[in-house]
């Protein structure tokens, strides 16, 4: 029988992929007891959109991603982390590969409890808005027209083709970059190194100096970069994002291209 944590790891890759009758025949084969598996391996399960399957599941077998697993399994069995366990791809189950058609990049999940939902710059319902984004919906206003929204959740976005994706997808509760540096960048940097390589004419939106660094991932002869200054206080309050229009920008090249304008 393998060890436990080899099993924890495998539930957790086959999870991904909603692959419950895989998952089940793995543990009856192994003879896993039923307790272990509802009360401990339920809850880890996470989720993707199949389609992004043939263009990750390569990244998953590798030696970095199973040693983070492991990392992310200790932190959650052991602390409070952020987003809950089965947010954790949020961006991806929501978006399918196909649907992509433009990436805007976080770098950290919010850590403040009940926060973070998996997408990056997105708060759940009922939460009060972080001053980025509160920032980046006054920008929407003024650029777009788009009233002030009452929810800072950004699933809308997400459903219509808009990649949100942090670079580092948990956090331990109130310690900001605390899981950065374990894995997580190796594997969102091949997400989207693998959007550049696979699809054309991406609206990339690069807000601020760390997400202005993954500008070498992308092909700018297919896609579009899109940079502007990060919607935080500190860089909104210094002239680096009020005023950029970027979401009007966007619009405006993705029906140069013949696609449908996102309804922000």
């Amino acid at each position: 029988m393998p060890s436990i944590d080899k099993i924890e790891n495998i539930v957790l890759i086959l999870a991904l992929y909603k692959d419950n009758y895989t998952l089940n025949v793995y543990l009856n084969f192994v003879g896993i007891p039923n307790d272990f598996r509802n009360n401990r391996i339920n809850t880890m399960k996470v989720n993707i959109h199949q389609s992004w399957k043939p263009y990750l599941e390569k990244e998953f077998e590798k030696p970095y991603f199973k040693s983070l697993l492991g990392f992310v399994r200790d932190e959650y069995q052991a602390y409070s982390c952020f987003p809950p366990c089965n947010q954790i791809f949020a961006a991806f189950e929501n978006c399918s590969f196909e649907e992509v058609k433009v990436v805007i990049i976080g770098q950290d999940p919010y850590h403040g409890k009940g926060q973070a939902n998996g997408l990056c710059f997105s708060v759940n319902d009922g939460i009060k808005h972080p001053p980025s984004l509160v920032n980046i919906f006054k920008e929407l206003e003024t650029d777009i027209g788009k009233p002030y929204p009452k929810s800072g959740n950004l699933e809308s976005w997400s459903k219509q083709g808009v990649l949100l994706l942090n670079a580092t997808l948990t956090v331990r509760q109130g310690e900001a970059g605390s899981h950065q540096n374990k894995g997580w960048e190796i594997f969102t940097d091949s997400v989207i190194k693998t959007i550049s390589d696979k699809k054309a004419k991406i609206v990339f939106l690069l807000w601020g100096g760390f997400a202005k660094k993954k500008a070498k991932l992308i092909n700018e002869n297919k896609h579009y970069i899109l940079l502007c200054g990060h919607p935080s206080p500190l860089s909104a309050n210094r002239g680096y994002w009020f005023g950029n229009k970027i979401f009007g920008k966007t619009n405006s090249l993705l029906e140069q291209d013949g696609q449908e304008p996102l309804l922000w």
